[in-house]
């Protein structure tokens, strides 16, 4: 790489040299651009250069200037870096005239942050949409301030011979533009244009789909990109009469059709066996997505936000697409275009979109990870898709679209993967380097070290070998990345679990067992960076208990280093065991044999289940078999679901919670009776609430006003049993975690409980409530008991 020199404006009689060492996200965001200009406006001399533990900075001046250009340094930084150490230290005068920018340096120790997947930034939309411009529809356009990040780096520095860009030989205009400093595409790794970057491939399923034949347009052309207009023509025709599309995009393919075709929509909810999980759209921009939704402001900024991430938010009555989008739910999943290619989908560049708002899915099949790579997308998805969207950039990391919330103007993050990974979670301590290996449903892992945690992006269920693989491959790719040797090892208790076998396999690392609930408390105190003991409100489906049976609605005394299980849902006799999660019915009868004993109520629900299979399912019950003892609040969710006749199987994790939800009318403000029982551990008894649920269901009384009620009930409760721990421990500060704190309705009638009795809240934000997070939890908690050992 050639340095960059610029005289400096002036020299004073009495100079002084400083090294500042920067580390933090502060490759590829811009920065050596910045020092360069920052150096120029000071009147510094020197030089920048990238090493793989950040950047390094030699300036020299007078001593006043050198503070006002170390505190801009600090200040006035980027938008997109993110500055976690900054040291100053007084080094010899060498008696540069000039600011150079030089070649990166490569050290023993690698501690550089990888920026994430950045949304395309609004200058080059406008590249992409002028006709004028040698970028004009060209679909991989970016820059300095935008294109992949995490998805492209094979290692550090950040560099692009150690990108999957390295395959592509910059053209002399591109090469003028990356070694320019003023450029804003200077040392933009992916830069590249329609002669020399990645180009587009369009092939019908069934046939050579693992070979396609890329054709990059002859370069220097005025309008070189008509190829890659062409092409993205085609795709929208096909999307408008029907067709399902493969699209290779910047983390993996998505599986895309017209939201607002029926047909389409049915058919790709049919071929991916999909049942009812809803399908993330892709509006067109925000106009369209107030067609789709209600948005507050909130939901703008997090659509707009550079992580352009899916956005749930309330559906409106009639949105313009397929019913088959979202069947029973009264959200959509929503999310904006973050690439050229994305933009290009919907219409010509430059001119009115074709569609209000497409479907977008992951590429994959069942739970299986995000398909990446063109020669493995035919085998895979050519059952699902017509046709192949492919491109020749190879993605080197796999990483799904985020999800996220927003709940009192914040997001809460549900599934963290690109635009967030692999940000740091600050921690209010240093950290040994220590893996965490999360748990099996919506699996992350965590990497430590220093005062930073790395959360993974969303690995997905660990239930077979293909996300394995997939969690196998991450890790090491990380551990290269952030230069992460851990020296030991956390997991959950449950011994079937794939990431506690993969754990208990690793040799040489000290091996540390997390409680799961634990974990899910620790997560929100780290977040929250909290220290000393809190009140932890832990509701989930699945948790290994230290007792053997399977925890969900638990009230911990909780810190760092250990918890006390203060209070809990009194066990029930679960039916089936895991056959209770994928068939809500299980969960009903086990909830009203529990109330009433052997006479049961006579109940719809009753009607919806083989009665051979119900009597063999009640004898098992009585004889204990297959049949396990849970305090489980998800399957207490899915006992009323069913019981209200709502949902007796699921096709997919947490739907008959989902579905109690969206029946429930959020202006009741009624509740229904229950007990906590003044045991050691506080047992909180339900059975006053499903005889309340059984009469009002038969004498009338709509279920959406019992769901509301079932709602308001459990607020109650978390609030009541925080009461009680406190008058015992003292304690004012409440973490609320677990994936049943997803529920909107749930949470604003604990939060508003728990306020109005005066505690200290604390809740999730960058990090999932749900088993996404809990690997953030298991390493903060083994790097305690690390220390304190």
């Amino acid at each position: 790489m050639n340095s960059h020199i610029v005289p400096s404006p002036g020299r004073a009689a009495t100079a002084e040299r400083r090294q500042i060492d920067i580390q933090g996200v502060v490759q590829g965001v811009g920065f050596r651009p910045f020092v360069h200009q920052l150096a120029q406006h000071h009147g510094v001399s020197g030089l920048v250069r990238n090493t793989s533990r950040g950047v390094v900075v030699e300036a020299e001046g007078a001593a006043a200037v050198l503070d006002d250009f170390c505190r801009a340094l600090r200040e006035c930084a980027p938008p997109l870096a993110e500055i976690s150490q900054f040291g100053v230290t007084r080094i010899a005068v060498v008696g540069d005239q000039y600011f150079q920018i030089r070649a990166s340096s490569e050290e023993t120790e690698r501690s550089a942050l990888v920026p994430p997947d950045l949304s395309t930034c609004d200058a080059c939309v406008r590249d992409l949409t002028d006709p004028h411009n040698r970028r004009y529809g060209y679909p991989f356009t970016n820059c300095t301030h935008c294109g992949p990040r995490y998805s492209i780096i094979e290692n550090v520095p950040y560099d692009r011979p150690a990108t999957t860009m390295a395959a592509f030989d910059m053209c002399e205009s591109c090469r003028r533009e990356y070694e320019n400093p003023r450029d804003r595409r200077f040392h933009a790794q992916p830069n590249a244009c329609p002669g020399c970057g990645p180009s587009l491939a369009l092939i019908r399923a069934g046939e050579d789909a693992a070979f396609p034949i890329f054709q990059p347009a002859e370069p220097n052309l005025l309008q070189p990109t008509e190829p890659h207009v062409a092409v993205l023509r085609t795709v929208r025709r096909l999307l408008h009469e029907g067709n399902v599309v493969a699209v290779k995009g910047l983390g993996g393919f998505l599986l895309v059709c017209d939201a607002g075709n029926d047909a389409a929509a049915r058919t790709l909810r049919d071929r991916k066996r999909r049942t009812d999980k809803p399908f993330a759209l892709m509006a067109s921009g925000v106009a369209a997505a107030e067609r789709l939704c209600e948005l507050s402001e909130a939901d703008k900024s997090a659509l707009l936000s550079v992580a352009r991430p899916i956005v749930i938010m309330p559906g409106r009555k009639s949105p313009p697409v397929s019913p088959a989008v979202a069947p029973g739910n009264k959200t959509l999943a929503v999310m904006l275009p973050y690439t050229p290619l994305h933009h290009m989908l919907f219409g010509e560049p430059g001119q009115p979109p074709e569609f209000d708002a497409l479907v977008m899915t992951s590429g994959n099949l069942s739970e299986e990870p995000i398909v990446s790579r063109n020669e493995e997308a035919e085998p895979r998805l050519g059952r699902i898709a017509d046709w192949f969207l492919f491109h020749n950039r190879d993605i080197h990391m796999r990483v799904d679209d985020s999800v996220v919330r927003t709940f009192e103007g914040r997001v809460g993050v549900l599934r963290r993967a690109r635009g967030y990974v692999p940000r740091a979670v600050e921690l209010l301590v240093d950290c040994k380097e220590i893996l965490a290996c999360g748990g099996e449903l919506k699996n992350t892992f965590c990497l430590t070290k220093g005062h930073c945690a790395f959360l993974s992006q969303h690995i997905g269920d660990l239930e077979n070998y293909e996300s394995l693989v997939f969690f196998e491959e991450t890790l090491a790719n990380l551990k290269t990345l952030l230069d992460i040797e851990p020296q030991a090892v956390a997991y959950d208790l449950h011994p079937r679990y794939l990431s506690t076998q993969f754990a208990m396999k690793l040799d040489g690392l000290e091996k540390i067992g997390v409680q799961h609930h634990h974990a899910h408390i620790a997560s929100c105190m780290a977040e929250n960076r909290l220290r000393g003991k809190v009140i932890g409100v832990a509701f989930d489906g699945t948790g290994y208990g230290t007792d053997g049976t399977i925890w969900g609605g638990e009230f911990l005394l909780a810190d760092f280093s250990h918890f006390e299980r203060r209070a809990h849902f009194r066990n029930v006799l679960l039916a089936g065991g895991d056959a209770a999660v994928r068939q809500p019915w299980r969960a009903a009868l086990s909830y009203l044999r529990d109330t009433y004993g052997a006479s049961l109520p006579d109940l719809p629900l009753w009607e919806a289940v083989p009665q051979r299979t119900l009597s063999i399912t009640r004898d098992a019950l009585v004889r204990r078999l297959n049949a396990v003892e849970t305090s489980s609040c998800g399957r207490f969710f899915d006992a009323v679901s069913s019981i209200l006749n709502l949902r007796h199987e699921v096709t997919f994790e947490g739907q008959a919670a989902v579905d109690l939800e969206m029946a429930a009318i959020e202006a009741e403000s009624e509740s229904y009776p229950f007990a906590v029982e003044d045991t050691e551990p506080m047992q909180l008894d339900f059975r006053s609430t499903i005889e309340a649920i059984v009469h009002d269901l038969n004498v009338g009384t709509p279920s959406g006003l019992i769901a509301a009620r079932f709602h308001n009930t459990l607020a109650r409760a978390v609030a009541e049993t925080c009461r009680r721990i406190r008058k015992l421990e003292g304690l004012n500060r409440v973490c609320l975690s677990g994936g049943t704190f997803q529920n909107v309705l749930l949470l604003k009638g604990a939060l508003q409980q728990l306020r109005e009795s005066g505690f200290e809240v604390f809740l999730h934000s960058e990090v999932p409530p749900n088993d996404g997070g809990i690997a953030l939890g298991q390493a903060v908690v083994a790097n305690e008991l690390l220390r304190r050992s």
